[in-house]
């Protein structure tokens, strides 16, 4: 068997099977007439020859494609790679395909390479996490290229876009008031630079909640949406005596902070620290990590995600608030057992 240097086409499979290539076309197009007999030979010599149909070509004289073009920079958060994994899976599950664009360090050429999804004609832009690219959203509604902007903000005014937001700001509260209730009285909220909405409003509410119930917020805002940002802050903030309660925006963050505190500082936790994140990824429920978490659900999100992508491109933007709920597990303590009084 000899190797080939091209796709086998559908004039091949028309050749072997003696019929015309309309004929081949018809075959492989759902509610088109072709006969039994014939449809069956077609079949036998696309068997025979490995032929695949080539959808990107037929997706260009479709009013709307199978591919759903899916835009991330941090894959390697812990929970983005599962909504990933779990959205991914659901549109192969749909007979659609999924097309991932990775824009980490694109560098000034991110645009171009966003853009670049248009021209597969893509159905759905689904942008997983961060601050979304005011262009990209302008000409994508310029396409009829529908968007879904998960925990981002709102696009520009004259484009636009579904929405699906997890209730950041009650995340935010409910970690206040877990570590209040564990009897944290001096607490501090890991944010990283990278300022997305989401993030911030996390740590806004946060401050806000806390300063109601007269605690004092330390903020630690350096460094990037990651493991190591989490090492950093641990280490700078508990230097010297007094942090006993700290929120991370973020499980990966968290779990740098947590790890960091235990390894390094020689901190006990929940005992001395009690160490809070954001997320609900899988990797917070091992054993060795038992991170308290505010968790925003999976199935929820990759559900709504799906929802706006099979809507009709005509219909109005969707705006989709989920809720929150808090995950206990060790890395917080369960009673208010450091000082005599529970903060309200």
């Amino acid at each position: 068997m000899t190797g080939r240097s091209r796709f086998v086409s559908a004039a091949d499979v028309a050749e072997r099977a003696g019929v015309s290539r309309s004929a081949v076309s018809r075959a492989y197009t759902p509610g088109a007439h072709v006969s039994a007999e014939t449809r069956r030979r077609i079949y036998a010599a696309a068997e025979e020859l490995g032929y695949r149909v080539n959808r990107l070509a037929r997706s260009l004289h479709q009013p709307r494609s199978d591919l759903v073009g899916v835009v991330g920079a941090n894959l390697a958060n812990p929970y983005i790679s599962a909504q990933l994994a779990a959205l991914s899976a659901a549109l192969q599950r749909r007979r659609l395909q999924c097309l991932l664009l990775n824009t980490a360090g694109s560098g000034p050429g991110a645009q171009e390479d966003l853009a670049r999804l248009l021209d597969y004609r893509v159905r759905t832009v689904v942008l997983l996490s961060g601050a979304a690219p005011d262009a990209l959203i302008r000409l994508c509604a310029q396409n009829g290229a529908r968007m879904v902007l998960i925990n981002r903000p709102a696009p520009p005014e004259g484009a636009a876009a579904d929405l699906i937001l997890a209730d950041s700001a009650e995340g935010g509260r409910l970690a206040a008031a877990r570590l209040r209730a564990a009897g944290c009285r001096n607490v501090a909220v890991v944010i990283s630079a990278s300022r997305t909405s989401a993030k911030l409003d996390r740590a806004r509410a946060f401050a806000e909640d806390m300063a109601r119930h007269g605690v004092p917020v330390t903020r630690w805002a350096k460094g990037e949406n990651s493991y190591q940002t989490g090492v950093e802050a641990a280490r700078a903030l508990l230097a010297h005596p007094g942090i006993d309660g700290i929120f991370g925006v973020t499980d990966e963050i968290a779990l740098g902070v947590l790890n960091t505190a235990r390894a390094e500082m020689g901190r006990r936790v929940p005992d001395d620290l009690s160490v809070i994140g954001f997320d609900d990824a899988p990797v917070s429920a091992w054993a060795s990590h038992g991170l308290t978490t505010v968790a925003q659900s999976l199935e929820a999100l990759t559900a709504a995600t799906l929802e706006a992508i099979d809507r009709d491109p005509e219909a109005p933007p969707l705006h989709l608030r989920l809720p929150v709920a808090l995950v206990e597990r060790s890395s917080v303590a369960l009673a208010a057992h450091r000082h005599d009084v529970i903060v309200p």
